[in-house]
């Protein structure tokens, strides 16, 4: 059986990344709040929106008819995490010098999950990769910030961009940190008989 592969995300990087896999697929973004629930784990939120990122693509597939026992989604989430605590994107500069100054001379987790979901089933499984930061001048912080890369990124850098500049050294799955790992989306694609 030929399966067709929907991604459920907008994020160039992860469509170059599948693409850099071989897998063909189409592009289906969705939206849906990824607001942390009250009390709720770095580990717990990420798992939980890949999840729902999947199920609501599934469901928006469904209603324009577009669904078939062939239709595998996959869906993907990133959470950056220090001392247990989600950093998402920030504010205005004083907030993004306040993340990256937390982030300086220390090391952090990248948590991205991957859910796969079909017809009959949906498997999610989330990978932890720790990144250890350089240590950064406030004029480094500023100078970066007047970049604009870090005003819509979590944690305030990008790893694929200049920001990477910052990164001393990754301890995991250096595609998760870009958005999607590459040999445990290939897993599950395998799972559901992608490849």
């Amino acid at each position: 059986m030929n399966y067709s592969v929907v991604l459920a995300s907008a994020s160039p990087r992860r469509t170059m990344l599948l693409d850099q896999m071989g897998i063909a697929h189409s592009v289906k973004p969705v939206d849906i709040d990824e607001s942390a629930l009250a009390n709720e784990t770095p580990e717990a939120q990420v798992s939980r929106l890949a999840e729902q990122k999947a199920k609501t693509a599934l469901a928006r597939l469904k209603s324009e008819d577009a669904l078939s026992e062939s239709t595998r989604v996959l869906a993907s989430d990133t959470l950056i995490a220090f001392n247990g605590v989600s950093l998402g994107k920030p504010e205005n500069k004083e907030d993004a010098r306040r993340i990256l100054s937390m982030l300086s001379n220390n090391e952090h987790e990248v948590l991205t999950a991957i859910s796969v979901a079909s017809t009959t089933k949906q498997v999610t499984q989330t990978i932890t990769t720790k990144v250890a930061f350089a240590a950064l001048t406030n004029d480094e912080i500023d100078a970066y910030w007047d970049t604009g890369e870090p005003a819509d990124k979590a944690g305030s850098y990008a790893i694929q961009g200049i920001g990477g500049q910052f990164v001393k050294a990754i301890y995991g799955s250096a595609s998760a940190v870009v958005g999607l790992p590459l040999y445990e989306t290939r897993q599950l694609l395998r799972e559901f008989g992608v490849v």
